[in-house]
């Protein structure tokens, strides 16, 4: 049965903290695949988006200022932190109602199942990006590729393809897995290392 976008929220929580909880404590300055960014940049930034879709699930808010270092979202231990934030998370999870409610989201006024899109889909995708910087290996499970899939499907190319979503598509080898394929979309290399 495919993933609704609670589902696709809540197995992403999971899916990237068994990613945190494998990253070494000298492995946070490590690169990330994210131009730029550090592994705690990512997980700041992630950290961010999660905030955002705990606003949503809890009715929408208007300030949605990310962090700028994304790593100055954290405060303190990196791994504690990310921990804290699923609490809070989870805790938003357990009382939604009504996917189809209008919230305030970024991207203004949307459904709680199209606010909850975009944060759902960066636990997997930047799940990667830290599992590349600290040397793990991932694989989506097949109703997050689909639902990824699903999502970029409604989404322009001029949308995908701009600072801040996806860089230009990176070509996988034939034969690649989805998850490989799904990465060479998001604008990574799948064979990237720090």
């Amino acid at each position: 049965m495919p993933w609704n976008a609670l589902d696709m929220y809540n197995n992403g929580l999971t899916f990237f903290s068994d990613i945190v909880a494998a990253v070494p404590d000298d492995g946070w300055a490590v690169a990330s695949p994210c131009e730029g960014w550090s592994a705690l940049d990512v997980l700041g930034h992630v950290g961010d988006a999660t905030n955002i879709g705990t606003r949503i699930l809890r009715g929408g808010e208007r300030d949605f200022n990310p962090h700028n270092p994304p790593s100055s979202a954290i405060d303190g231990n990196a791994a504690q932190w990310w921990a804290a934030t699923v609490a809070e998370a989870r805790d938003a999870l357990a009382n939604v109602i009504d996917l189809d409610r209008e919230v305030d989201s970024p991207a203004g006024r949307r459904s709680v199942r199209d606010g909850l899109s975009f944060p759902a889909v960066d636990l997997f995708l930047h799940g990667w990006d830290l599992a590349a910087s600290s040397g793990q290996q991932v694989t989506f499970p097949a109703e997050a590729v689909e639902y990824i899939r699903g999502i970029f499907a409604e989404v322009p190319e001029e949308v995908t393809r701009r600072p801040g979503v996806f860089g230009p598509a990176v070509d996988v080898p034939a034969g690649s897995d989805d998850t490989a394929q799904v990465i060479g979309f998001a604008g990574r290399d799948p064979a990237w290392t720090p």
